[in-house]
């Protein structure tokens, strides 16, 4: 009785264990196809330029989204075949066995893909950015231009943040899901076209989501000063307006 109760229990780790194994095997392989794109973020952040331009040309290949996932699920298959043939389970009927370890490697692989994609590589493209608030950029005398960039997932953000900063006017970039960055910059050293022509928007074409500078706010703040004053400077019978200083072209006050 005994016996049968400690390989039940041997059974059970053993199983215990290959599902494990499945999971760490599909981080793993979920993680390296993107340590091209972390060695990029990681010397832009701490500034090795050597290292950005090393891995840059791998970021300006616009497949180079879809050639990450086909080599990440590519390395699951190879290692759940490895697998199933060591354990002559190769087969259809092999598989369904095994779906739980298959389940398990796929679903850490895409987990971790989605990780990387929906959070940390977002997270990571506005480290080390200054980010000003946007009014008090405009009050401060910089411009605001809100661009929407055609990267083909958030890993290349840091690609798009790292050309900005290059223009010494550019004193704030925010990214923001999917593909939107907030940038702000001195309008007196640089226009919103030399942004437009950097290099890497003719691999990513941007587009101006809106736009915005302190003249357009002062303007604004014009406009309804004078609009209450015509308001309130209406004090005489026939429409008659007032000057400045209260008294009315009329005579009275």
């Amino acid at each position: 009785m005994n016996n049968k109760n400690n390989e039940s229990q041997d059974c059970c780790q053993k199983i215990e264990q290959k599902e494990s194994k499945g999971f760490l095997s599909g981080l793993i392989y979920g993680i390296v196809p993107h340590i091209g794109c972390i060695a990029f973020i990681l010397a832009s952040i701490f500034g090795v330029t050597a290292a950005t331009e090393l891995f840059k040309p791998l970021l300006m290949n616009p497949y180079f989204f879809y050639i990450l996932i086909l080599l990440s699920f590519s390395f699951a298959t190879i290692s759940s075949v490895l697998y199933l043939r060591k354990n002559g389970l190769l087969s259809s009927s092999g598989m369904k066995r095994k779906w739980k370890y298959l389940s398990t490697m796929y679903g850490s692989t895409i987990g971790v893909n989605l990780l990387f994609f929906m959070v940390i590589f977002p997270l990571l493209a506005n480290v080390s950015t200054a980010q000003p608030n946007g009014i008090l950029a405009i009050n401060n005398g910089l411009s605001l231009i809100q661009l929407q960039v055609d990267i083909p997932c958030p890993g290349h953000a840091s690609l798009i943040t790292d050309e900005l900063k290059k223009i010494d006017s550019v004193s704030g970039i925010q990214f923001s899901l999917p593909n939107v960055f907030n940038v702000t910059y001195d309008n007196s050293k640089t226009s919103k076209q030399q942004i437009l022509e950097l290099e890497v928007f003719k691999t990513y074409k941007a587009t101006v989501l809106s736009e915005s500078s302190n003249q357009q706010v002062l303007a604004l703040d014009q406009q309804a000063t004078l609009a209450q004053q015509t308001v309130s400077g209406s004090c005489c019978g026939g429409g008659e307006s007032c000057s400045g200083c209260g008294v009315c072209e009329c005579g009275g006050r």
